[in-house]
């Protein structure tokens, strides 16, 4: 029994780490996007809304 004990908790700490490093390259690739927005590509198509 103390087996089954000690290969849970250990899949226990396999499945949170697995889950926290999904969770920070989840963060990471949101804050790429933001990142390369582009203002003056924004502001063009803002400018060729207005006009129509």
């Amino acid at each position: 029994m103390e087996f089954f004990k000690a290969a849970i908790s250990a899949l226990q700490t396999l499945v949170i780490a697995l889950g926290a490093g999904l969770g920070i390259w989840g963060v990471i690739n949101l804050l790429e996007g933001y990142g390369n927005d582009n203002p003056g590509a924004k502001s063009q198509g803002m400018k060729h809304n207005m006009a129509k």
